[in-house]
């Protein structure tokens, strides 16, 4: 993959929902191996522009191009084939599924062996568990899950819940990484954690990694480029020190400046 070429290219996408225009004219470009936010108020656009990513809501106007293909249209599971993977504002896993299982449900949109196999129960049915199950484990190894490999997904600390939510957005080998709120409900300490956390694996699986965040500590100590947007419009687009001073930004979180 060309560094100098966008990974993500969003050209004029918006979207209405009858009358009411939520995301309107978003021009945005992440670069491969970016670390990017996307902030702005309540109600500003931010998790309606990741359904429109993920296939969850279809632009009504625009084009998404991930990696030179464009994306509009497709069903969220060939968006997810096609390398974005993203993890909820409210934790969505399977709760009574053990922690071990719910990193292997995203391991099957890269399954080798087929559904007659499975069905049939042949060789390769077993051959490809095993795999999952090796990979899956792995993967709780770096986020230090494993000990939890079998316990229910419900009774984990939310802390740890957030692990494990992005363990599994990750499992599905995305080129692109959507955080929503990953910080949401955690503690400070968690929070920091959370700083390191998401520092090391885009560096260690090589990622663009796009957030949505209103802790600002949070967002400016990880990020390298943020968007703003404020009433479904970008409004502001820059550094942390530049989106820091921006009056646009300012004004968009009721006065306070953003620090």
């Amino acid at each position: 993959m060309e560094k100098d070429k966008p990974l993500l290219k969003v050209e004029n996408v918006g979207i209405r929902f009858g009358g009411l225009r939520a995301v309107s004219d978003v021009n945005i470009e992440l670069y491969p191996g970016e670390m990017a936010g996307l902030i702005g108020p309540n109600g500003a656009g931010k998790t309606t522009f990741f359904n429109m990513l993920t296939g969850v809501y279809v632009p009504t106007e625009g084009q998404i191009v991930l990696n030179g293909k464009k994306l509009n249209n497709l069903p969220p599971y060939k968006i997810t084939r096609n390398g974005i993977s993203r993890t909820f504002q409210n934790i969505r896993l399977f709760g009574e599924l053990s922690v071990i299982d719910n990193v292997k449900v995203a391991y099957h949109s890269q399954a080798k062996h087929t559904l007659f196999s499975s069905i049939f129960r042949l060789p390769p049915h077993f051959a490809g568990e095993r795999e999952m199950e090796e990979k899956a484990t792995e993967f709780l190894k770096i986020f230090s899950l494993d000990r939890f490999k079998h316990e229910k997904a419900k009774n984990l600390p939310y802390g740890q819940q957030r692990r494990l939510e992005i363990a599994r957005a990750l499992a599905a080998n995305p080129k692109l990484l959507l955080l929503d709120e990953p910080a949401a409900g955690m503690n400070p300490h968690e929070t920091r954690e959370l700083m390191n956390l998401i520092a090391f694996i885009r560096e260690r699986f090589d990622l663009t990694v796009l957030l949505i965040e209103h802790d600002m500590p949070l967002v400016m100590g990880v990020c390298e480029r943020i968007f703003v947007l404020d009433h479904g419009q970008l409004i502001a687009e820059g550094s942390p020190a530049e989106i820091k001073n921006n009056p646009k930004v300012i004004e968009a979180y009721l006065g306070e400046e953003v620090s």
